[in-house]
């Protein structure tokens, strides 16, 4: 399961999100569709299933694009230190 590490903020709109890192004071934004993959996996749901929810919400998507672009993002959420296992 993922969570957001305990000194960054998120903050949602319209369009997406924003990520604060609240001891640099550094920001990320991200658009609607990693908002939603991040919401998902802060959820519980696995790559796969926030992978399935992308595709769900953008019909007519490639399954291995959708596929290699969740798993970029969790990656570069990770090495940023946003999000933790």
């Amino acid at each position: 399961m993922y969570a957001l590490a305990p000194h960054i903020a998120l903050t949602e709109d319209e369009t997406g999100a924003v990520l604060l890192d609240q001891r640099t004071g550094r920001y990320w934004t991200m658009n609607d569709t990693g908002t939603l993959v991040l919401r998902q996996l802060l959820r519980g749901s696995t790559v796969p299933e926030a992978t399935a929810e992308v595709r769900a919400s953008y019909p007519g998507t490639d399954p291995d694009r959708v596929n290699r672009d969740t798993r970029a993002l969790l990656e570069q959420l990770r090495a940023a230190g946003l999000v933790t296992a």
